[in-house]
């Protein structure tokens, strides 16, 4: 007969059994992201709500792949048209954010923009935010971290040279000298933002997330005759390529909410 210990022990096992394993936090939890859609107007000069569609859905995709919304924050060049209260996108704003931001979370970066492009940089807020001044943001703030940058924009391939560094993978929606495409007044999203919502629930990781959206690009511009093709860039630095497989996405589909 068990005495009174014994049966505290066995209550304690059929309990961890009945339970199950505890669930293993995100290994995005202890990440700084910032998402920044950097201009509101399309291509033929009106606004249009592409970029900020992207901003808001591209971090709610961040949030179900685990990523804390602590350690995220949203910038927008007309937040006070948004109900989810994005900061003003200012590349000032934007550095000592993720400053603060990469100061609590420590594990690892992630920098998203969206908006129009040109050779020189990205479009913020009608400044244009060069490769060196980002390169020298992330230098900054997430130093020698595992580091992911996306830049959604016209001739974003710009950046992959400047910002190349072992420790980061870069991804652009288009060659250095290539536009991309979908930032028309009434466009949803941008082709690029488009393809990585699409490609995310499915990818296993970031490298894995970079191929679909290749794929994913180029099938659009076919289908929609779009020449010449964007061609999406991707980089990885040799320190972070053997590492992503450890910063796995959740399996299956999205979550609500």
């Amino acid at each position: 007969m068990l005495g009174r210990a014994g049966m505290v022990g066995a209550l304690i096992l059929l309990t961890l059994a009945w339970v199950g394993p505890a669930r293993a936090s995100s290994p995005f939890e202890d990440w700084a992201a910032v998402v920044v859609a950097g201009d509101f107007h399309g291509a033929g000069g009106g606004p249009t709500e592409a970029f900020d569609n992207a901003r808001r859905d591209v971090s709610k995709e961040l949030r179900r792949l685990g990523f804390s919304p602590d350690n995220l924050r949203e910038f927008s060049v007309r937040p006070d048209r948004y109900k989810d209260r994005p900061l003003k996108a200012e590349p000032r704003a934007i550095y000592e954010t993720l400053n603060d931001l990469s100061g609590k979370a420590r594990s690892g970066c992630l920098v998203y923009f969206t908006s129009h492009g040109m050779p020189q940089g990205v479009v913020v807020d009608d400044q244009i935010l060069t490769p060196g001044v980002l390169g020298r943001i992330l230098d900054a703030t997430c130093q020698n971290r595992p580091t992911v940058v996306i830049l959604s924009a016209c001739f974003s391939g710009v950046f992959v040279r400047p910002l190349a560094r072992s420790n980061r993978m870069i991804l652009t929606a288009a060659r250095p000298d290539r536009t991309s495409f979908g930032c028309g007044e009434d466009s949803v999203y941008p082709f690029f933002d488009d393809c990585v919502l699409k490609s995310s629930p499915a990818a296993r990781d970031f490298a894995a997330l970079a191929g679909s959206v290749q794929t994913c690009v180029a099938r659009r511009e076919i289908a929609e005759g779009m020449k010449p093709p964007s061609e999406p860039q991707v980089w990885i630095g040799g320190e972070l390529k053997p590492m992503l497989p450890l910063f796995a996405f959740p399996t299956g589909p999205p979550q609500g909410g």
